[in-house]
C-alpha cells in the first residue's frame, strides 16, 4: 500500500463517499510518528485509490499531501483526558443493538460505523446508554483485520476511536448529520487483539457553534484502558 513517499488509501477505507475514513488516515500518520500521543489535523478531504504524498517533517510530525497545502498533518501532542467509568458489557451491547435495529439518520457506508459485513468494516455502532452521559458499543474487531501476531494494526485502532465521537455529538449534543473530523488526538496504551471483546464509549466535552469536542475510550470488558482520543467535529455550513 505504501512506497517511500506515497500512500494509496484503498476504497475499502472510506468515510463519506469518495473520501478516505478520517480515523484510518489519522492512524496511518500516527504509525509513521515516533510519538506515543499524536494530534492529527485535517485540512482537506483525502481521496481513495489515488497516490498521495506522505513525508516526515522537521518538527517530528508527518504530513499527507503537498507540502504547500497538506490534506492532513500529525504532530506529537499530549492528551490530558478525564475518562469516565465504562458502562457494563450488557449496557453497551444493548446500545449497539438499538443502533443496528434502528439506524439513526445520517448513517453512510463508512468503514468505521457503516452497516457492513464483519469482513468489510469495523462496525462501531455506538448508541446512547440510558442514565449515563455516554454512547457505547460492545465491540469485537474481526480477525480478518489482524496482523500476523493477531493484533489490530495501530491505524485500525485509531479508526475505532473516530466514529464514537461522531455519535456522541449526535446523540448527546447538537452536532448535525454530515459533520466531519477536524482533528483527532489519540494514544494507544496497550495492544488490541482482533477477535477479542472490547468496550468503546464516548462522551461530550464541549460545543461552540459548529464545533463539537468529544472524548473516546477503548477498554477491555473489565474496564482496563487500551486507547483514548479527543476529537473535534465540525458541522457542515448551513445552506445559503
Amino acid at each position: 500500500m505504501t512506497t517511500s513517499d506515497t500512500i494509496v488509501v484503498p476504497e475499502l477505507y472510506v468515510g463519506y463517499p469518495g473520501v478516505a475514513f478520517g480515523g484510518y488516515v489519522a492512524g496511518t500518520l500516527a504509525e509513521r510518528s515516533e510519538a506515543k500521543t499524536v494530534r492529527v489535523d485535517f485540512r482537506g478531504p483525502v481521496p481513495v485509490e489515488v497516490p498521495v504524498r506522505i513525508a516526515e517533517t522537521a518538527d517530528g510530525g508527518v504530513e499527507l499531501g503537498e507540502a504547500a497545502r497538506p490534506l492532513a498533518a500529525a504532530r506529537p501532542a499530549e492528551l490530558p483526558l478525564d475518562v469516565p467509568a465504562a458502562p457494563s458489557w450488557d449496557e453497551a451491547a444493548a446500545a449497539a443493538e438499538r443502533f443496528r435495529a434502528t439506524p439513526p439518520p445520517g448513517v453512510v457506508d463508512c468503514f468505521g460505523c457503516g452497516l457492513r459485513t464483519a469482513d468489510r468494516g469495523l462496525r462501531v455502532y455506538c448508541g446512547p446508554v440510558p442514565g449515563q452521559d455516554v454512547v457505547a458499543t460492545a465491540w469485537t474487531p474481526s480477525p480478518v483485520f489482524a496482523d500476523p501476531d493477531g493484533l489490530l494494526p495501530t491505524r485500525l485502532v485509531w479508526g475505532a476511536l473516530d466514529c464514537p465521537g461522531h455519535w456522541a455529538g449526535r446523540f448527546l449534543g447538537t452536532q448535525r448529520p454530515g459533520a466531519v473530523t477536524a482533528s483527532l488526538t489519540g494514544t494507544v496504551l496497550r495492544p488490541v487483539a482482533a477477535g477479542e471483546p472490547y468496550l468503546l464509549y464516548a462522551w461530550l466535552l464541549s460545543e461552540s457553534g459548529r464545533k463539537h469536542t468529544m472524548g473516546v475510550a477503548l477498554t477491555t470488558p473489565e474496564g482496563e484502558l487500551c486507547a483514548t482520543s479527543e476529537s473535534l467535529w465540525i458541522d457542515p455550513r448551513p445552506a445559503s
